[in-house]
């Protein structure tokens, strides 16, 4: 990566350990996609709700050749699998993984094009000959 790694934490303390999980998944990225130019992570803990605890937002926003692909995951009131802030950094990345695939695969030209439907002048009458 040309410009090094940034993670920014709002409304909660900064972690040294979250912080070193983000550098273990970034280094997995630029394994699969070497030509990550940027990578910047947004770790944000909304303010507590009544009914449930604080569920996390990642947020990964990556520059590549010709592009920038943002992974936004949030906060889903149906699941309080993100209450845990590692397994928010998991969805996260999992979904930047899958992003960077596509990306990858469209580069390549590996995209499966769909065949356009023949377009012909109408036929008036037939004769046998």
């Amino acid at each position: 990566m040309r410009i090094p790694l940034e993670v920014t934490f709002r409304h909660m303390e900064p972690s040294a350990a979250a912080e070193a999980r983000i550098a273990e998944k970034v280094a997995k990225l630029e394994q699969f996609f070497s030509q990550l130019t940027r990578c910047h992570v947004i770790v944000e803990a909304p303010h507590e709700h009544n009914r449930q605890g604080k569920l996390f937002q990642v947020s990964i926003d990556l520059t590549v050749p010709g592009g920038e692909l943002l992974v936004t995951r949030g906060h889903n009131h149906q699941s309080h699998a993100h209450e845990d802030l590692y397994v928010a950094i998991r969805d996260a990345f999992d979904a930047a993984k899958r992003r960077l695939e596509d990306y990858a695969r469209q580069q390549r030209g590996d995209v499966k094009q769909h065949a356009q439907p023949q377009v012909g002048a109408r036929v008036d009458e037939l004769e046998p000959e």
